[in-house]
């Protein structure tokens, strides 16, 4: 079946079933009664496992200019590799909007994307590898927000967003008993459930390979199964309230009608040069511009290439600055949330030192992401990352930097939870650090 025959037949119905096994109870929608500093926290997971001396070290020049300040050009012997892109879309690097931590740690545990990532969204380090088919032991940032502000909030104002479906799906909701898909937030990835090999494809006659229409299938044959549960209904796991199923509807509706109608082609203007980092982005700020939501997590997964090609692994880390920068500028121009949000920028976690044996067509050597997991010996890069916070001047110490060793990634939960003025409500048995312990604290005022 091609894609244009897929999404026409589709419809309203595979809209509905893509989003509603992450759709949950409603809340209502007037402001939090707790001491916020600002009513809107994006978390950009700049993901893929990222070295610092390729970003905030410029060990191949500045291959970050959208975000950070500096000289420096791209290294001649890779630079044949790196795509072309317009200027980034703001008149400054990201980091003169903020503060940036050049030298924050992952500190403990293994250096997989899905503990990074888990990692981020709970506070709390994992001492082993995890099962990728379980959503974490421990409460999410998505969970600690819908059950602990005042008054709780719908799932509309909570969403994450993933680059690829693999285990992040099970990162919107935790097995804790306390908490659970009751709290969760809503999820989607938009890449692999409407076209894999990126929205540069959309409306050509190219076919569903046999595996991604097995997972419509799959997803569809669960969200039919409790898409339809009312907000009374116990014990069955997630649910919707009407209202929310049919805005949520309607949503994904459109997307698929802008994409019927080219219009993801080359939204940017960026021409070949957008991959899917850059559209998963794109969606994020769908989202924003659709419901402004409270809490947004988003992740971009595309240097992850830099285990078999370095060079691609820059490129690719030069088109993840430059969706940052997009995002802050639409977040800024949305009215609701400019001026009234904070953007967490952070790696789950870096790269080697060292290489492997893999060597691309430019001569370069790749790089894996394997530091122990005792944290005392071996190659301690993996565990070395940046963390870049921006937002209004009133709120986040505009053109900070903090060069020395500090800040970890345990700390952008407890920081997003202060952000939106619901961290004194977590409970003190929940492990997460306090704000006034994290090191990220001196970037605000």
């Amino acid at each position: 079946m091609d894609r244009r025959h897929f999404i026409r037949k589709a419809g309203l119905a595979a809209a509905g079933a893509f989003a509603a096994p992450y759709l949950l109870p409603g809340g209502r929608l007037f402001a939090s009664s707790g001491l916020r500093k600002v009513n809107h926290v994006v978390f950009l997971l700049f993901a893929g496992g990222v070295r610092n001396l390729e970003s905030v070290q410029f060990n191949d020049g500045n291959l970050m200019p959208n975000m950070l300040s500096g000289g420096g050009t791209i290294s001649p012997d890779i630079l044949p590799a790196i795509d072309f892109l317009p200027p980034g879309p703001l008149s400054q690097p990201l980091q003169n909007y903020g503060t940036l931590f050049r030298q924050f740690r992952y500190k403990e545990g293994p250096t997989g994307h899905y503990n990074g990532h888990t990692v981020a969204v709970t506070g709390q380090y994992v001492s082993t590898d995890l099962n990728i088919r379980e959503a974490p032991c421990n409460p999410t940032v998505f969970e600690y927000y819908r059950k602990h502000n005042s008054p709780q909030q719908t799932a509309l104002n909570s969403w994450w967003v993933a680059n690829t479906l693999g285990p992040y799906p099970a990162l919107n909701y935790s097995s804790d008993p306390g908490y659970g898909p009751a709290y969760g937030a809503n999820f989607i990835s938009p890449n692999f459930l409407i076209s894999q090999d990126g929205f540069d494809t959309l409306g050509d006659p190219s076919s569903f390979s046999t595996a991604e229409a097995a997972a419509i299938r799959n997803i569809r044959k669960f969200a039919n199964g409790v898409f339809n549960k009312s907000y009374t209904d116990s014990g069955q796991g997630i649910v919707n309230t009407e209202s929310e199923a049919q805005q949520l509807q309607q949503f994904i509706s459109d997307l698929y009608g802008k994409a019927q109608s080219g219009q993801y082609i080359n939204p940017w203007g960026v021409g070949t040069s957008m991959n899917s980092d850059m559209y998963n982005v794109m969606f994020a700020e769908e989202i924003i511009q659709q419901f402004k939501p409270e809490l947004l997590v988003v992740n971009m997964q595309d240097v992850d290439i830099g285990h078999f090609d370095f060079s691609q692994y820059a490129n690719n880390l030069r088109k993840a600055d430059w969706a940052a920068a997009h995002l802050w500028s639409i977040i800024q121009s949305t009215p609701g949330m400019a001026n009234d949000t904070v953007l967490v920028i952070a790696p789950e976690h870096g790269r080697n030192f060292s290489p492997n044996t893999s060597v691309d067509a430019y001569g370069r050597l790749a790089l894996d992401h394997t530091a122990p997991t005792d944290g005392t010996s071996g190659d301690q890069m993996a565990r070395e990352i940046f963390c870049l916070i921006v937002g209004p001047p009133t709120v986040v110490k505009q053109g900070f930097v903090v060069n020395s060793v500090e800040g970890e990634s345990t700390e952008i939960v407890p920081v997003i939870a202060n952000m939106l003025g619901f961290d004194n409500n977590i409970p003190g048995s929940a492990g997460l650090k306090s704000y006034n312990q994290c090191d990220l604290a001196q970037a605000f005022y």
